[in-house]
């Protein structure tokens, strides 16, 4: 199907679209036919201006999340869409479905289990028959743990060592800010599991994302970090301390729908989880502090009395952190995998940039461009896809260029 355009940005005139906008208007290759699109044609016109002379020619497309011919046709007009208009809970499934039916490749920031479930129970089928790539999580959520893991994967195919049994996945530091967005797509999944018993459950299973989840083994309880605990090793207690990272729950099930899609490649009883990691001589407290924040946090999103004066507190939405807090923010990570034979590969991922907000929209935004420009490069895979089984090795590359260090090691 002949398409007007290669990658339309629909929420180009949100908080983390403007960002996106400004990432592809930099490093899109020249011929990239790229198009804005949202509710305002006034504001996206002020996108278009700000980024200046090369984004002059960007076609501007006027589209509604609730208008359901509105995001046909621009489905039907591009090879890519990409969308940063949340909650996606609220308002990404027509948009999905969308782009499912017109065979167009899409890609997304949720971190929302019960979305991206809605999503594979509505569109798979439909995107595997069309050709379409649904690649969910392309930011902060779940870039970093899915390549990471495909890349502990790669090196133990390569070095003849087996399957994976294991791999945990340290946040080593991760400084930046929030946005609006955020908090209202934890508000409204908090709200949802409270009127919802399935809803309370999936959120709860470890493999709600799986294709199918009879076909998981049985591996008794994985469950995620909630409180602050002292590392062992070998069952001996090191010096490290551990406390819950806030995206584990979501990158989890991230990366254990990866490994099902490529037939449990990965190891068929890979245990995987995500921490915080702290070490010297205030680990504990730190990790302390920081699981009271996030029960905290939790708590008080929950409560309905409270809202109102939270409401004043936290960032609205539409709005994030400053342009010094994105350009000083930074994430460390570090994946420890070890394989059912006994060796161990360490897989590090780090970036300069906001992890949530200025690192996101290179994320973003390269995988827009994958999808778009490196064709036979991409796993030959369609359907609703995760970052690693969705585009793969090319976004590694792509972020590699873009200043990511992405290091495997023995």
């Amino acid at each position: 199907m002949a398409r007007d355009v290669d990658i339309v940005l629909f929420g180009a005139s949100g908080f983390v679209g403007r960002l996106t906008a400004a990432h592809l208007a930099a490093h899109a290759p020249a011929g990239t036919r790229i198009a804005l699109a949202g509710r305002s044609r006034e504001r996206l016109a002020a996108v278009a201006r700000d980024l200046g002379p090369v984004a002059a020619d960007w076609p501007l497309v006027v589209a509604d999340a609730s208008d359901e011919a509105s995001l046909r046709t621009l489905a039907q007009s591009t090879h890519v869409l990409v969308s940063t208009v949340g909650p996606y809970l609220r308002h990404g499934l027509p948009l999905v479905q969308a782009c499912a039916r017109a065979g167009t490749h899409y890609a997304d920031l949720t971190g929302e289990v019960l979305f991206v479930r809605a999503s594979i129970d509505a569109a798979d089928h439909a995107a595997r028959t069309s050709g379409a790539r649904i690649v969910h999580s392309c930011g902060f959520d779940s870039v970093p743990s899915d390549l990471a893991v495909l890349l502990a994967h790669q090196w133990a195919q390569a070095q003849h060592a087996g399957p994976l049994a294991s791999a945990t996945l340290d946040v080593l530091s991760a400084r930046g800010g929030f946005s609006g967005g955020t908090i209202d797509s934890l508000r409204l999944q908090l709200d949802t599991a409270r009127r919802d018993r399935h809803a309370r459950a999936l959120l709860a299973d470890p493999y709600a994302l799986s294709p199918d989840r009879a076909s998981e083994p049985d591996l008794g309880p994985q469950p995620d970090t909630f409180g602050p605990h002292r590392r062992q090793t070998s069952g001996e207690r090191t010096g490290e301390w551990v406390a819950p990272f806030v995206m584990a729950s979501y990158n989890t099930r991230v990366v254990r729908r990866s490994n099902a899609l490529l037939d449990h490649a990965y190891g068929p009883r890979l245990r995987y989880t995500e921490v915080m990691a702290f070490s010297g001589p205030t680990a504990a407290l730190q990790a302390t502090a920081v699981t009271g924040v996030l029960a905290g946090l939790t708590a008080l999103l929950a409560v309905q009395p409270l809202r109102p004066l939270l409401d004043r507190l936290l960032p609205a939405p539409g709005t994030g952190p400053s342009q010094r807090t994105r350009r000083t923010g930074r994430f460390h990570l570090r994946l420890d995998a070890r394989t059912q034979s006994g060796r161990r590969a360490s897989v590090t991922i780090a970036a300069q940039g906001d992890p949530g907000y200025a690192a996101t929209a290179v994320m973003l935004g390269q995988s827009a461009l994958a999808l778009a420009l490196d064709g036979e490069r991409l796993p030959a895979r369609a359907g609703v896809l995760t970052p690693a089984t969705g585009i793969g090795n090319p976004l590694v590359d792509r972020l590699r260029r873009n200043g990511f260090t992405i290091d495997v090691a023995a």
